[in-house]
C-alpha cells in the first residue's frame, strides 16, 4: 500500500512538472510582427522583416535580440535602393543570435564584445563580416558596429521589449553599415509573372501590373516565398471604374493586396483558416483579409467583398498564382457597410513630408477606419484566448493520459 502511494506522490510530482514545462515552452514563444505592431515608429521596420521573411527565421529562434530601427532610420537605408536580397542581408545584421536585454548591455565584461548576426549564421557572410560589436562606452552610452566597420555609429536608445532570456528588441539610432551585407547579391531566379498570368486567363490584372510599380516587389518576393491572387479578366473589368478613381499610392496598395509574402499551396489555405497579411502590410496599415475554406472552396474574405479561389495558374515552391472571381477590396480603401458598398473611401493623408523614394509600403494610406481597427483588435485578443485555451485543454489531456499510464 505504501509503495503505491510512493508510486502515486512520484507520478504527481512527475506530471506538475511535465506541466509547467508545457504551459512555460508556451509562453515563451514570440510573435515579432505582433510585437512590432503595437509600435507605430517601427512599423516600416516590421514591414520589411515580413516582406524579406526574417519575421519567420526571428519566431523559431529561442535566445535573440533584434535591434529595430525607427521610420526615419528605415528611411535612410531604403534610400539606397538595394534589392530585397540585398536588404535582408543588411537587416539579418541587426538580429543577433544572443539575448541582450538592457541591463546586459551595461555589464558587458570587459566593456566590449562580439555578437554573431544571423548574417554571420546563415554562412552568407564573408570571414567574420557577420559579427556586431557592442561597446559600452562611458556615460552609460552603448555602441554598436558591424566587425567589417570601423567606429561606432549606432547607439543604443531603449529597450522596447524583452521576454527574458527568449527575445529582446533594442532600438538603435541608425542602421549598422557593412560593405559585405550591401554588396550586391545574385539576381533571383526569374519567373514571369506577367507572361503566367496573361496565358492563363488573367490578362487584364498581368496589365495593370506590368505598368505599376508594384511590380518590382512581386518579382523580388519570389524566390523567398510568395502567393498570388490574380483576379480573371471578368473581374478587372467590373473592378475598373473604381481603380480608375483611385490616387497613384491607392492603385500600388490595392494591386499588392494580391500578393502574400509566403509560399502558400491550395492544401495549406484549405487547412489555414484565419487573417492572412499581404504585400501592402505595414504596421498600422493592416491590408489584412481572412481566409475560409468550407470543403474544397477556398473563400478571400476583406469585409468589403468575397472571392473564391476558381483555378491554380502555377504551383511551382516558393511560387504559386491562384485565379481568383473578384477583385480583392481592402477596408483601409473602401467603405464598409451592411450592402458591402464599393465607395472608395477618402484618401488618408501622407504624415510624411518630402518623401522621395518610391517605395511602395511608404506610398500606401496611413490609416484604415476606425471601427476596422477596434475589430481586428478585438479579433486578436479573442484569437489569444482561444489559442490559451487551445494549450490548456491540449496539456490537460495529455496530463490524463499519462497519468492514466503511470497509475
Amino acid at each position: 500500500m505504501e509503495k503505491q502511494e510512493g508510486r502515486v506522490f512520484f507520478s504527481s510530482i512527475t506530471l506538475t512538472i511535465l506541466i509547467i514545462s508545457l504551459l512555460s515552452s508556451t509562453a515563451n514563444a514570440h510573435n515579432i510582427t505582433r510585437i512590432l505592431a503595437s509600435h507605430p515608429s517601427l512599423s516600416t521596420f516590421n514591414h520589411y522583416l515580413t516582406l524579406t521573411h526574417l519575421a519567420s527565421e526571428i519566431n523559431r529562434r529561442q535566445t535573440i535580440t533584434v535591434l529595430a530601427l525607427d521610420n526615419s532610420a528605415m528611411s535612410s537605408l531604403l534610400d539606397k535602393h538595394f534589392s530585397i536580397s540585398t536588404l535582408k542581408n543588411v537587416l539579418s545584421l541587426h538580429v543577433l543570435v544572443d539575448y541582450f536585454g538592457a541591463k546586459k548591455l551595461h555589464q558587458i565584461t570587459n566593456g566590449t564584445t562580439l555578437v554573431s548576426s544571423i548574417f554571420q549564421a546563415t554562412g552568407t557572410a564573408a570571414g567574420t563580416a557577420g559579427y556586431v560589436n557592442i561597446t559600452n562606452l562611458k556615460g552609460g552610452k552603448v555602441g554598436f558596429a558591424a566587425e567589417d566597420n570601423d567606429g561606432l555609429h549606432s547607439f543604443y536608445v531603449k529597450s522596447v521589449d524583452e521576454i527574458p532570456y527568449n527575445i529582446s528588441i533594442l532600438e538603435i539610432s541608425s542602421p549598422l553599415s557593412s560593405a559585405d551585407a550591401e554588396a550586391p547579391t545574385a539576381a533571383p531566379s526569374q519567373i514571369n509573372l506577367i507572361n503566367i498570368m496573361s496565358k492563363q486567363g488573367c490578362k487584364s490584372f498581368a496589365d495593370l501590373l506590368r505598368s505599376s510599380k508594384a511590380l518590382p516587389t512581386f518579382q523580388d518576393s519570389v524566390d523567398g516565398g510568395l502567393t498570388v491572387f490574380c483576379p480573371t479578366d471578368s473581374a478587372v473589368s467590373g473592378f475598373m471604374p473604381k481603380y480608375k478613381n483611385l490616387t497613384d499610392a491607392q492603385k500600388v496598395s490595392v494591386l499588392l493586396y494580391h500578393g502574400v509574402p509566403v509560399y502558400q499551396s491550395l492544401q495549406m489555405l484549405k487547412s489555414n483558416n484565419g487573417v492572412m497579411n499581404t504585400l501592402a502590410t505595414e504596421g498600422a496599415n493592416k491590408f489584412d483579409f481572412t481566409v475560409q475554406n468550407d470543403g474544397e472552396d477556398v473563400k478571400l474574405e476583406t469585409k468589403v467583398d468575397t472571392a473564391s479561389i476558381v483555378g491554380t495558374l502555377i504551383d511551382q515552391d516558393p511560387f504559386v498564382a491562384y485565379k481568383i472571381s473578384k477583385f480583392l477590396m481592402p477596408r483601409e480603401l473602401f467603405k464598409v457597410s451592411n450592402e458591402e458598398s464599393d465607395a472608395p473611401a477618402e484618401a488618408p493623408k501622407s504624415s510624411k513630408k518630402g518623401k522621395k523614394k518610391a517605395s511602395p509600403a511608404a506610398d500606401a494610406p496611413a490609416d484604415g477606419p476606425a471601427s476596422d481597427s477596434e475589430d481586428q483588435k478585438a479579433a486578436d485578443e479573442n484569437a489569444a484566448h482561444s489559442n490559451a485555451a487551445v494549450t490548456f485543454t491540449g496539456v490537460l489531456f495529455f496530463s490524463l493520459f499519462i497519468a492514466n499510464l503511470v497509475l
